[in-house]
């Protein structure tokens, strides 16, 4: 296990795309609002287990169905690419379940909103590529920026601005979609040889 800054970099940035932390303040917001107050700790502490342990036991999981890590990998380079496009067009292709008040924190906070769909495919597709300890070191510092927002998503919300955000989160779907290219290339090389 080497310690690579350009990796662990390279995997916060997806990680950090992925999670859309910023694009997701007014989903945050709107949840405060709703609920009062939300378990930022809870939250924080419940989406880091999800995606740790999904790191080391997700491949074993795909063995164990007879799925390579290449094939999950290019799998899930459409899935960046789509949740990029939800980016940078500001479309749903999906629709979220409803929250119940006593779940807030876990439910859609630490699932799917912090380690969803997205980013548990995006930490399997890194597996292919990166050493384990820089993903684990990546999303640490997304865990951490995410229970900053967490904490002060109010006051950022009015900060940035419904522009700002709406910038920030087209520009993050740009760099997504850069990387799900780039994911989709360098996998799909190993299912044809």
């Amino acid at each position: 296990m080497v310690v690579d800054f350009k990796e662990i970099f390279t995997a916060t940035m997806v990680l950090f795309a992925v999670i859309d932390v910023v694009g997701n303040i007014p989903i945050i917001i709107d949840l405060r609002a709703k609920f009062g107050h939300i378990q930022s700790e809870r939250a924080s502490i419940v989406a880091a287990i999800i995606m740790i342990a999904f790191l080391f036991l997700g491949k074993s999981i795909l063995n164990l169905i007879g799925i390579d890590v290449n094939s999950f990998a290019v799998a899930g380079a459409f899935i960046l690419f789509f949740i990029a496009l939800e980016m940078i067009l500001g479309v749903s292709l999906y629709k979220e379940d409803e929250t119940n008040a006593k779940t807030a924190s876990v439910f859609p906070l630490a699932f799917p909103l912090i380690a969803g769909p997205g980013s548990l495919t995006s930490i399997l597709s890194l597996r292919a590529e990166f050493e384990t300890i820089n993903i684990i070191i990546a999303i640490i510092i997304n865990i951490i920026f995410m229970y900053i927002v967490l904490k002060t998503s109010n006051k950022l919300g009015r900060l940035i601005g419904d522009n700002g955000i709406l910038i920030i989160r087209k520009i993050f779907g740009v760099i997504l979609l850069a990387i799900a290219v780039k994911l989709f290339a360098s996998n799909i090389q190993g299912l044809i040889s």
